[in-house]
């Protein structure tokens, strides 16, 4: 069974997978959770301050890989109070004619099987009985098409770009004169000088992030409002006033993951992190991916290391 998506290309070559919806079935476009409210993202991609500062990275960490925990020190930068929206992507694709990784003719693999050998992506999957698999290779997925060719963004401005590679994201922060935090960065805003460490819900036990609730990979009972991406925004800020800084989708930083190895570190969770699998949604949390490999719960955000401080 894949474990995450930067397992996929190394599982079905290894093991001759194919998802379903290689064999021309496209993937459905989940809706909304039973509980979304009338949340259509916030429509100023404006940045936020961060004040430099010591903190302890790695501290509440769950899995090894998260510590050991130490001191580290980090100076002042600004930082996109939400991920990269799809309206944004956009008009950086339009100035530039950019194609990303997933639209591109992927690169010749041994024994790559033919849905393999198109242009596409990885994209989430309910497992059934006949596929117990929960990613999948989707011929013609991409930003557009974040779910498969049948799948669009037509009324999603607001929802986080996905199916974006690491440098695919790069690409975007140069033209936009930005760049990718660092992952002492990332974290650090992400506690946002807190005591304790942020949880996808409240005291009062309501969601404050969009994450799964129920039993992954079998159904998420969407009680945050979401079953998918939720539009940037919808969810409190936290106390530097960044949005979705846990959950929605997971995020690319800058930092490799370890020397040699063609992949970065993710930060953040996303809404397929649920308390049983995953529970990533801490900033602590990292994970490593594939440089080259989109997929539908992978974002970005971006800071601005020049720009001088405020007042």
């Amino acid at each position: 069974m894949i474990q995450s998506a930067a397992d996929i290309r190394r599982v079905f070559l290894a093991a001759g997978l194919l998802a379903v919806s290689a064999c021309g079935e496209a993937p459905q476009q989940r809706a909304p959770g039973p509980a979304a409210a009338a949340c259509t993202g916030l429509a100023r991609p404006d940045m936020v301050w961060i004040p430099g500062g010591r903190f302890t990275m790695g501290e509440g960490a769950r899995y090894p890989e998260e510590g050991p925990a130490r001191v580290v020190e980090v100076a002042g930068f600004w930082m996109s109070r939400t991920e990269v929206t799809n309206a944004q992507f956009a008009a950086f694709v339009a100035a530039t004619g950019y194609h990303t990784e997933a639209e591109r003719d992927p690169p010749a693999l041994a024994g790559a099987p033919p849905a393999m050998r198109q242009p596409g992506s990885a994209v989430f999957r309910v497992p059934t009985p006949d596929n117990l698999n929960w990613w999948g290779w989707v011929p013609g997925a991409n930003w557009r098409h974040p779910s498969g060719p049948q799948s669009t963004i037509t009324g999603r401005d607001h929802d986080p770009v996905v199916q974006v590679t690491y440098d695919d994201a790069r690409a975007y922060a140069r033209w936009a004169g930005l760049n990718l935090p660092s992952e002492a960065q990332w974290e650090y805003a992400a506690r946002a000088g807190a005591a304790a460490v942020p949880e996808p819900v409240d005291a009062a036990g309501k969601p404050t992030a969009n994450t799964y609730q129920g039993v992954f990979p079998v159904r998420d009972m969407g009680d945050d409002g979401y079953t998918a991406r939720a539009p940037v925004g919808c969810f409190p800020a936290n106390g530097f006033g960044l949005h979705d800084m846990i959950g929605n989708v997971w995020e690319w930083t800058s930092n490799a993951a370890r020397p040699g190895q063609p992949a970065n570190v993710i930060k953040g969770g996303s809404y397929l992190c649920a308390a049983n699998y995953c529970a990533r949604y801490r900033p602590a949390a990292r994970q490593y991916q594939e440089r080259d490999l989109g997929t539908d719960h992978i974002g970005f955000r971006l800071v601005d290391n020049q720009r001088p401080a405020p007042g």
